[in-house]
């Protein structure tokens, strides 16, 4: 009991410095120290920034990052951290989010800890919830991230088709395929406009057309999206373009309505679920009576 009282002190006091640290009446520094990085041969004085929330957390990245990512694949994370956080625009680093991960933890298990701790709880549930708690944090952070990448990847499919036909009426009206991505992602405010723009960022940075397209088809890992790009890597071989787009969009068209309908009916589905609980309960309590009755009668 008495160093449970000590190790919560203790990081009372650590988590109190640190987010003490961040407020400027508790850090003043000195003018000279604020002067010195700007002074010809003058050196950042790190001593006063040993103990902030940067510098620590700046020691706990490579090790938050690397037990994190231990944990997502025993957990069944396959797919690349990074290539998540690329995929929904998120402006973290994977370091970052492992970071935050950590934390959520070991804020979950200090919660869990008080719990057990105020409520006098058993030994062995003790354990279990010690344990639970930072699992559960850690899968719902991880989770999180998860139904992110689910949501922008849905719409993508569901753009996909006005989008190709976008680009198939620019194509049809002169455009040349870098002029119509480059409309679109200025003019457009949907999941795919947003990708378009790091598209033409990566073609202004050298890379070719097809090749940007590409790394935006991978990334998003979409299947209409893959064959679009395919479609659109003929720019300078195929002779109607625009065609060739429009027939793309008319088929990724016709298997979203296709989705669609499929989930309309899983829907319909679903809805017979609570339905058919409301009228089987009664109906066994109604068959549970005579069964019980006759049991009585023969006993």
């Amino acid at each position: 009991m008495i160093r449970l009282i000590a190790a919560s002190v203790l990081l009372f006091f650590v988590g109190t410095t640190l987010v003490l640290s961040e407020i400027r009446w508790f850090r003043a520094r000195s003018l000279a120290t604020l002067i010195s990085p700007y002074l010809p041969g003058g050196r950042r004085n790190r001593a006063s920034e040993l103990f902030s929330m940067e510098s620590f957390g700046e020691l706990l990245r490579p090790a938050a990052q690397a037990i994190g990512g231990l944990a997502a694949r025993l957990f069944g994370v396959s797919e690349e951290l990074p290539r998540r956080l690329r995929r929904v625009h998120w402006e973290m680093d994977a370091a970052g989010f492992r970071l935050r991960q950590m934390g959520w933890a070991v804020l979950a298990m200090a919660v869990a800890a008080l719990a057990v701790f105020t409520l006098g709880v058993p030994a062995p549930l003790a354990v279990m919830a010690l344990l639970a708690a930072p699992v559960l944090a850690f899968l719902v952070v991880e989770q999180q991230l998860a139904n992110a990448s689910d949501r922008w990847k849905h719409r993508v499919f569901q753009e996909l088709p006005i989008v190709a036909e976008q680009i198939a009426m620019l194509l049809g009206s002169g455009y040349s395929l870098g002029a119509a991505l480059n409309r679109i992602a200025d003019r457009g405010n949907g999941a795919i406009a947003t990708d378009l723009k790091r598209v033409v960022g990566r073609v202004r940075q050298g890379a070719s057309e097809g090749e940007a397209l590409r790394e935006w088809s991978d990334l998003v890992d979409v299947d209409q999206a893959q064959r679009l790009v395919s479609v659109l890597s003929l720019n300078k071989e195929a002779g109607d373009l625009g065609g060739m787009v429009a027939t793309e969009a008319r088929t990724t068209r016709a298997e979203a309505h296709r989705a669609l309908l499929e989930d309309i009916e899983r829907k319909n589905q679903q809805v017979w679920i609570p339905v058919t609980l409301a009228t089987l309960v009664p109906g066994v309590i109604l068959m549970a009576i005579p069964f019980f009755d006759a049991l009585q009668s023969f006993g």
